[in-house]
């Protein structure tokens, strides 16, 4: 068994749609990024790729890269979830942190794991999210932050 720890955050300030855990979640503006700016799916994919020892999601996918350019965070969890395949992993689950002031998340908790879980090929039940502020004491009331922790295991042959 592998375990990944992932990081991310973003700033607001974008006309994008605010993107989190692969769901659309209603504010007023979106996150500054390269690409959709998926703090969830972000973290969330540099622990797998921490967790298999494939280095992180700036190697694989660059935001000076064009190719990357608007990308949704579900498309690059595709990614990382296959490449993790390809080493022999399986995720057998990912425990999420979403740091935030603004929006309230407790509402799209559901529709963020089931999302999760689709882009992931993974049960439900296999993520877990939570929500919380920094009672504003830190960066989130300008962005969004994530940490995520995933647990690999060997896949049995």
């Amino acid at each position: 068994m592998k375990i990944g720890h992932g990081y991310d955050v973003h700033r607001f300030g974008s006309n994008k749609s605010l993107m989190l855990g692969c769901t659309e979640i209603p504010h007023k503006c979106g996150l500054i990024a390269h690409s959709d700016g998926d703090v969830v799916c972000h973290a969330l994919c540099d622990a797998m790729l921490g967790a298999a020892g494939l280095r992180d999601i700036g190697y694989h996918f660059p935001d000076n890269d064009d190719e990357f350019k608007d990308v949704s965070g579900a498309y690059l969890l595709g990614k990382v979830s296959a490449m993790i395949k390809e080493q022999g992993f399986v995720l057998c689950c990912a425990d999420i942190t979403v740091v935030a002031e603004k929006p309230r998340l407790s509402p799209y908790i559901d529709a963020m794991r089931a999302n999760l879980a689709q882009a992931l090929g993974a049960e439900v039940s296999d993520i877990n999210i939570k929500a919380t502020t920094e009672e504003g004491l830190g960066i989130a009331g300008k962005g969004v932050a994530c940490h995520a922790v995933c647990l690999l295991e060997k896949e049995q042959k």
